[in-house]
């Protein structure tokens, strides 16, 4: 959740494609004695020296001992770092992975139980409660615990790790860990409670410590601010940034699927002009606020057409992909209701059904290949398991999708 100014320019997403939160894997790699071994040759120099900028930031020595006295690197951060998954997701994939049964049921429980504060968000910032419900689930799976527990690392080894040899952009790095330190400083959380992603992004909605410290809101007001625990803070941050950092527009939706007569129209124009160009509504409904403006984006041609309004781009400086902002804008309007996509991507095919993923995961792991759990997620175990199912039963491509395809070639005995 990188700020896009005079900030350092990482975006949050860069610095968490490890596969867990694009899909929350099931394999991330956890922390263990041996990846926190003895210190590299190096590391206790450079944190000695570390140790007097720190206090010159204004670190107490207190929070210093505390958080970094004793902590050994973790080096793992550098080959999650450098071995990004492999998969190749084609947009219709990518959307179908992200836009599943699983969240579209959750969030609407997620809405159930904090139907009061998506209310008080939409109050205060004006942010539609689908775009942050897609947010969460893509992000934590609405916080789910064992998310937390199970593939979360204790963020002051790495970001210790990279402050220290990251190959590029240190500054930043060291920026973070400062900053990290600064909210212990604070009594707004803990060392042991700080668990997050290699890169140090942690909770609902994956805050690095920059936006937590300048973003971050007391919105359940018990005093801290805290991403983790009740989401309150969180999501109402999230709202926050979506306003201050992205520019979302109170009152607008994020953009509509469209049919129009020529694909490369381009340029920004109210949805009334764009109307007058021949440009209409997928599902033929007016457009409900016909001065705002769009631009129109075909993803791939042939397949569906979207005008977007600023809210999409709110969303996309969360993360720089257009495909994550539009399968969070998507999901965000499956959550409350909303329709698939009435015209479908060229060589796509209709997602899984949650009972059907669960009966692919089930069938997987029978057969040898563990996806690390069969609750109807997918993640990076699901995905792995499904490529080299693909690979032995010589399934081409064998890209990881575990889509129509591979679920009948498993129910054959296959």
């Amino acid at each position: 959740m990188t700020p896009p100014d005079s900030r350092p320019t990482f975006t949050r997403r860069a610095l968490l494609q490890t596969g867990l939160f694009a899909g929350l894997s099931t394999g991330t790699t956890l922390l263990t004695h041996s990846a926190l071994a003895t210190a590299p040759p190096g590391f206790d120099q450079w944190r000695e020296k570390f140790r007097a900028h720190a206090l010159a930031k204004g670190i107490s020595l207190a929070t210093w001992n505390r958080a970094m006295a004793r902590v050994e690197p973790d080096m793992t951060v550098f080959r999650e770092m450098e071995d990004q998954p492999e998969f190749s997701e084609q947009t219709w994939q990518y959307i179908n992975r992200r836009v599943s049964d699983w969240r579209i049921i959750h969030g609407k429980e997620a809405l159930r139980k904090h139907e009061a504060l998506f209310a008080r968000i939409e109050r205060d910032f004006g942010v539609e409660r689908g775009t942050l419900l897609a947010l969460w689930g893509v992000e934590s799976a609405y916080g789910d615990p064992l998310v937390q527990k199970n593939h979360m690392r204790p963020i002051f080894p790495s970001l210790a790790a990279l402050a220290w040899n990251a190959p590029r952009r240190r500054e930043y790095w060291q920026s973070e860990l400062i900053n990290a330190m600064k909210i212990v400083d604070r009594g707004w959380s803990t060392p042991e409670q700080m668990r997050g992603s290699w890169a140090g992004a942690m909770g609902h909605t994956q805050w690095m410590p920059e936006v937590w410290l300048h973003v971050g809101i007391d919105y359940d007001g018990d005093g801290k601010i805290s991403p983790f625990g009740k989401p309150d803070d969180a999501l109402g941050s999230t709202a926050r940034f979506l306003v201050n950092r992205g520019g979302y527009h109170r009152g607008e939706h994020w953009g509509y699927e469209v049919r129009t007569p020529d694909s490369s129209l381009r340029g920004s124009r109210s949805f009334a002009k764009w109307t007058n160009a021949g440009v209409t509504r997928a599902d033929g409904r007016p457009f409900p606020q016909p001065n705002a403006s769009a631009k129109l984006w075909v993803p791939e041609p042939g397949g569906p057409a979207f005008l977007l309004g600023p809210n999409f781009y709110a969303v996309r400086s969360y993360n720089p992909s257009m495909n994550y902002a539009l399968a969070i804008c998507h999901l965000g309007d499956r959550i409350l209701g909303g329709p698939p996509f009435i015209q479908p991507f060229p060589g796509s095919e209709r997602a899984l059904t949650l009972a059907e993923i669960q009966e692919m995961q089930t069938r997987l792991t029978k057969a040898g290949f563990d996806t690390g759990g069969t609750d109807g997620r997918v993640g990076t175990d699901t995905m792995t398991a499904v490529r080299n199912y693909q690979l032995k039963m010589g399934i081409e491509p064998a890209d990881g999708y575990g889509g129509l395809k591979v679920l009948a070639r498993l129910r054959q005995g296959g």
